[in-house]
């Protein structure tokens, strides 16, 4: 899933080497994945309103729960986290 989640995000940015999941196993069926991209291209992941980062979501839920497991992602805004 880790690699499902940075095939789709460098095809969206303009830096693909800039983007870094990273995986974080909470428990047995829970995973939480954490996708880093540049500051700058943090907008063309999320979509407006929300909506790439959403359908990027709602795919990763899919492919995990054939697995079993239930799957989350963020994508932290280094501008949010300033203020």
């Amino acid at each position: 899933m880790k690699e499902f989640i940075e095939f789709i995000a460098k095809h969206l940015v303009d830096k693909p080497e800039a983007v870094r999941v990273e995986e974080i196993v909470e428990d047995e069926n829970r995973v939480k994945y954490i996708l880093h991209v540049e500051d700058s291209e943090t907008g063309k992941v999320i979509g407006k309103m929300g909506r790439t980062a959403k359908a990027i979501r709602t795919l990763l839920s899919a492919v995990a729960s054939k697995q079993g497991k239930r799957a989350f992602m963020e994508i932290p805004d280094k501008i949010k986290r300033e203020n």
